[in-house]
C-alpha cells in the first residue's frame, strides 16, 4: 500500500474554516478522483512549529495510482486550497509504503 502524507501547518485563527472546507471540499475532491480507496486526517499533538499540525493520508494501491494522480488531478486541487487559504498555511508532502501491517 501507497500512502500519500500531506502535511499542513495551519494558523490557528482559521482551524475552524479550513476543517469544514478540507471536509466538505479537498478531500471530498482528492477521493473522487478514483485513485484512492480511503483516508485519515490526523493532528500532530507534539509538533515544533508555530499553528496546529494536520496530516491528511490518502491510501492507495500502487506508486502507478499516484503519478497518475499527480498529472492528472493535484494541481487544480492544490490551487484550489491555495486560493481558499492563501498565505495561512504551509504544506509538505511524503510518500511512503506500508511495510508491515500487523
Amino acid at each position: 500500500m501507497i500512502i500519500l502524507n500531506e502535511t499542513i501547518i495551519i494558523e490557528p485563527a482559521i482551524e475552524a474554516d479550513w476543517l469544514i472546507w478540507m471536509r466538505n471540499e479537498y478531500i471530498p475532491a482528492v477521493m473522487a478522483s478514483g485513485y484512492f480507496t480511503e483516508y485519515r486526517m490526523l493532528t500532530v499533538l507534539n509538533s515544533p512549529n508555530e499553528g496546529i499540525t494536520y496530516c491528511l493520508q490518502f491510501h492507495t494501491g500502487s506508486l502507478d495510482n499516484y503519478y497518475s494522480y499527480q498529472q492528472a488531478h493535484a494541481v487544480a486541487i492544490k490551487n484550489d486550497h491555495l486560493k481558499q487559504f492563501e498565505n495561512r498555511f504551509v504544506l509538505f508532502e511524503t510518500i511512503m509504503e506500508l511495510v508491515d501491517d500487523i
